[in-house]
C-alpha cells in the first residue's frame, strides 16, 4: 500500500503544495468525510444489488461474521507468524473476505438442505460465527488493540491520527548507539523483580542502558530532535488508502461486470442458461461486500457500515427504477450523507442550521429542560443524514413518496366518484324513473353519500363540462357521453370482453 499512497501523494503534489496537502490531509474533517463518502460510495454500489436481489439482511451478517476471518488472521499473525498485529493489515482484510464467502456458503448449505428456510438459514449461520468470533476476541486478545467495541463501533473522527509518513526530501535515518552523541543512557535494576526489592535497596544491582537507542526514520529522527534540517514529509492517514482502494476495486467489478450483474439480478435463470455462472458471481459479490465491511472498521464500524449498503439504495429506489441511475444516485446520496454528517456532529444540520436553537426553541415553547448542547458520534451521525435523506426521498418521491401516492389515491377516489356519478345519470336519464333518480337535491341519498360530498362531485363534474342542471335534474352532455363510452370501451378490453356488450 505504501508504494501506491507514494504514487498518489507525487500525483497530489502537481496541483498542490506539500502545506497545502499536509493541512487537508491533517484535518479532522475532511479525513473523516472523504473515508466515509468512499465508504458510502462503495457500500452503495455493492447495496444496491444486495437490495435487489432480497438479500438485503446479508449485509448484515457479514459485517458481523468478517469479525472471525479477522480474528483468525490476527492470531495466526501474532502467534503464528510472530509478526505484529495490524487492524489495517492485507492479511486481516483477506481473512474477512474469506469469513464473508463462508457464511454464504454455510446459510447455502442450510437452506439446500431443505429443512429451514432462507431467512432462518442466515439467523442460523451469522449468529454462530459472530458468537465464536466474540468468544476468541475476549479470550486470546484481550491485551491487544482489537476488542469488540473497537469493531463494533469504530470512529471515524481519528482517522487522520493513524497516518503513514511518506519523505520527499532530506530523508536521512537515524541509528542512535550507545556512542551516538544524542544517545540517553539510563540505569536498569537487573534483580529487582526477580528478589522483588525496590531500586532503592542497598542490594539493587544496575547496569547501563541507552533509552533512546534504535532506527529512526526520518520523521521520528526530526520529532526526536536528531536532525538539523527538517524531512519534506507527507502524511497520509491509512483509513483513506484502505478505503480509496476498496472504492475503486468495487468500481471495477461494478464495470467490468455489470451486464452479468444485472442479468443475474433480475434473471438468474436464463444468466446460468447463458453461461454467466451466477453462483460464481455472487459469490464475488459477497467477497467484496466482505472486503468494504472490513475497510470501514476502523472507521465506522460493522454495525453502522450496514446503513451504507442498504439506506442509500432504498432512497435511490424511490427516485428511479432504472438500474443505471440507481447505481449513480446510490452513491451520491451516501456520499451526501457522509458530508452533512460531519456537520450534524458538530451540531448544524446541512451545515447551517444550529441544532442547539432548535432544542432551546422546544425547550421555552413547551416547558422542557432538554441538554441543549450538541455532541455526537461522527458516524453514527452520518447514518443519521443518510436516513433522513431516505425519509425526504419516501415523502417528497414523484412517483413512489408518501404525498405523490396520496395524491394519486386521492384522484383515483376523485375519478371513481366522477365515473360512477355518470353512469348512474347515463343509465337513469330519459326514462321513467328520471325525475326522482337525477333529482339535485335527492342525489345524494342513492349513493349513500352526505350531500356535502355529492355537492363536490357536481361542481367538479359541471366544471369539466360533462353535466347541466335542467329543471333540478343533472343530465350528461356530449362531452359526459364521450367519458361514459370511452370508460365502458376501456374496462370492456381490460377484461376481454366483445365489443358488442357495450
Amino acid at each position: 500500500m505504501m508504494p501506491v499512497e507514494r504514487l498518489l501523494i507525487e500525483f497530489l503534489l502537481t496541483f498542490l503544495s506539500r502545506d497545502e496537502l499536509n493541512a487537508f490531509l491533517r484535518s479532522p474533517q475532511n479525513t473523516a468525510t472523504l473515508v466515509g463518502a468512499l465508504i458510502a460510495v462503495s457500500g452503495a454500489l455493492l447495496g444496491a444489488f444486495l437490495l435487489l436481489r432480497g438479500m438485503a439482511l446479508t449485509s448484515d451478517a457479514i459485517s458481523h461474521t468478517v469479525l472471525l476471518g479477522i480474528v483468525v488472521a490476527f492470531l495466526l499473525m501474532v502467534h503464528g507468524f510472530r509478526v505484529e498485529g495490524d487492524t489495517s493489515s492485507p492479511w486481516l482484510i483477506l481473512g474477512a473476505s474469506l469469513a464473508g464467502v463462508g457464511t454464504v456458503a454455510l446459510t447455502e448449505l442450510l437452506y439446500r438442505s431443505g429443512l429451514v428456510r432462507q431467512d432462518a438459514a442466515l439467523g442460523l449461520a451469522f449468529p454462530l460465527l459472530f458468537a465464536i468470533a466474540v468468544i476468541l476476541v475476549s479470550r486470546f486478545v484481550d491485551d491487544a488493540h482489537l476488542d469488540e467495541d473497537a469493531v463494533l463501533v469504530g470512529e471515524i473522527g481519528l482517522a487522520w491520527a493513524n497516518t503513514n509518513s511518506h519523505c520527499f526530501q532530506n530523508c536521512q535515518s537515524v541509528t542512535v548507539t550507545e556512542d551516538h552523541p544524542a544517545a540517553k543512557m539510563t540505569r536498569q535494576c537487573v534483580n529487582c523483580r526477580e528478589l522483588g526489592i525496590s531500586p532503592r535497596d542497598e542490594r539493587a544491582e544496575f547496569i547501563e542502558v541507552c533509552g533512546n537507542c534504535g532506527p529512526y526514520s526520518p520523521a521520528q529522527a526530526w520529532n526526536a530532535g536528531l536532525l538539523d534540517s527538517e524531512p519534506a514529509l507527507v502524511f497520509f492517514p491509512k483509513s483513506i488508502s484502505v478505503t480509496l482502494a476498496m472504492t475503486l476495486l468495487t468500481l471495477a467489478f461494478v464495470l467490468l461486470f455489470y451486464k452479468e450483474l444485472k442479468l443475474s439480478t433480475f434473471d438468474p435463470a436464463l444468466a446460468k442458461a447463458l453461461g454467466f455462472r451466477p453462483g460464481a458471481l455472487n459469490y464475488a459479490l459477497m467477497a467484496l461486500v466482505s472486503l468494504v465491511a472490513v475497510g470501514a472498521f476502523d472507521a465506522v464500524g460493522s454495525i453502522l457500515v450496514i446503513a451504507f449498503f442498504i439506506i442509500p439504495p432504498a432512497a435511490a429506489c424511490l427516485l428511479t427504477d432504472r438500474l443505471a441511475l440507481l447505481l449513480l444516485l446510490s452513491p451520491l446520496i451516501g456520499a451526501a450523507g457522509a458530508v452533512f454528517g460531519y456537520d450534524l456532529a458538530r451540531g448544524l444540520l446541512f451545515g447551517f442550521l444550529p441544532i442547539a436553537d432548535g432544542i432551546a426553541f422546544v425547550n421555552r415553547l413547551f416547558g422542557l429542560d432538554l441538554v441543549e448542547e450538541w455532541d455526537s458520534s461522527i458516524s453514527a451521525s452520518m447514518v443519521l443524514m443518510i436516513f433522513l435523506f431516505f425519509l425526504l426521498a419516501w415523502v417528497f418521491s414523484p412517483r413512489y413518496g408518501l404525498i405523490s401516492t396520496a395524491l394519486r389515491r386521492a384522484n383515483s377516489r376523485r375519478l371513481f366518484d366522477d365515473q360512477v356519478v355518470l353512469a348512474h345519470i347515463h343509465n337513469h336519464q330519459f326514462t321513467a324513473q328520471a325525475a326522482t333518480e337525477l333529482r339535485v337535491e335527492t342525489l345524494h341519498l342513492h349513493f349513500r353519500w352526505t350531500q356535502r360530498k355529492m355537492g363536490r362531485v357536481l361542481a367538479r363534474l359541471r366544471a369539466l363540462n360533462y353535466i347541466r342542471i335542467v329543471s333540478g335534474g343533472a343530465i350528461l352532455t356530449e362531452r359526459g357521453e364521450e367519458r361514459v363510452h370511452r370508460f365502458r370501451a376501456t374496462m370492456l378490453e381490460a377484461h376481454n370482453m366483445p365489443a358488442s356488450l357495450a
